[in-house]
């Protein structure tokens, strides 16, 4: 079977990218590996229509359930290899399945590095978060720790004094950090621990501080992440000859979100702009509309 359109990635943008092509009748494939961004967050808070808050899992839940109703169709997998054929695309699944397209749809996003504590995960979103423009307000004068990891968590840090000026930065990871750079926290009066963190305290999905290695307890009411290094999920891209920024981004036409690849379209974090689910979900519009233009010349 050829697919007018392979999606790969099905959290958010790759998911508004799906209901758009299939109200456009076109016969679309969803692969999606389920481990992305969307599938941890517990709760968004700055998305139109959702005051108290939507999980990633839930937009997820409903966006599958109305693509199928428009006849799209989904792979739980992981493409592993991509190529372009004469007029069409060929991938190879982790489960062995060869799948072909005319079009594709790169949607496979970002994943924060985050600490291997269990705790956190209930937290992602309720009283952890990892993006200032996302959540900056949800601390608003509250007693926070940054979690972090040299200069990125020193600016977080400094990010987030807009909001509170109740902050601790625990550098877990002991990177170095510039004099000049933490003579600016000092003038900010965040706190400055060194130190690796050996516990998060939680109740539930209720961040409560940490325990450091030399047996200090800090209490808190919400954290934020902050190690750097975050994984952007690219390398299909790279495959199939698609333009990567250094940061492993990948730039797209600002109008229609096509690649340097004729056919191949990309959306959502693994793009260069700010990450927000809803820019994930106007760019996933985007691309489908283009994509359907494609499709019908």
């Amino acid at each position: 079977m050829v697919y007018d359109c392979i999606i790969i990635g099905g959290g958010i943008a790759g998911l508004q990218a799906a209901i758009q092509l299939g109200r456009y009748k076109h016969k679309v494939l969803v692969v999606d590996s389920n481990d992305g961004r969307s599938t941890i967050c517990q709760s968004y808070h700055n998305i139109l229509g959702y005051p108290d808050g939507v999980s990633g899992q839930t937009l997820r839940t409903i966006g599958r359930s109305q693509a199928e109703t428009l006849g799209v169709e989904f792979n739980e997998d992981t493409v592993v290899t991509a190529k372009k054929q004469d007029d069409t695309f060929t991938l190879k699944s982790a489960q062995g399945y060869d799948l072909i397209a005319k079009r594709i749809l790169i949607a496979t996003g970002v994943m924060d590095r985050i600490p291997s504590f269990a705790e956190i995960y209930p937290c992602l979103g309720k009283s952890i978060y990892v993006c200032p423009d996302c959540d900056g307000y949800e601390i608003n004068d509250k007693r926070t720790i940054i979690m972090g990891s040299g200069h990125a968590g020193a600016n977080m840090a400094l990010t987030l004094t807009y909001w509170s000026n109740d902050l601790i930065y625990v550098n877990h990871e002991k990177e170095n950090i510039a004099p000049s750079k933490l003579e600016k926290l000092r003038q900010h009066h965040i706190q400055y621990e060194e130190f690796q963190i050996e516990d998060i305290l939680a109740q539930d999905s209720q961040f409560k501080g940490v325990r450091l290695e030399n047996g200090q307890e800090i209490n808190a009411e919400k954290g934020f992440l902050a190690l750097g290094g975050n994984e952007v999920r690219s390398d299909i891209a790279k495959q199939l000859g698609v333009e990567r920024l250094e940061n492993r981004h990948i730039p797209v036409d600002s109008r229609s979100k096509m690649t340097n690849v004729p056919n191949v379209w990309a959306a959502g974090d693994v793009v260069a702009h700010s990450e927000q689910v809803t820019i994930a979900m106007g760019e996933g519009s985007q691309a489908g509309i283009w994509i359907h233009k494609s499709l019908i010349q």
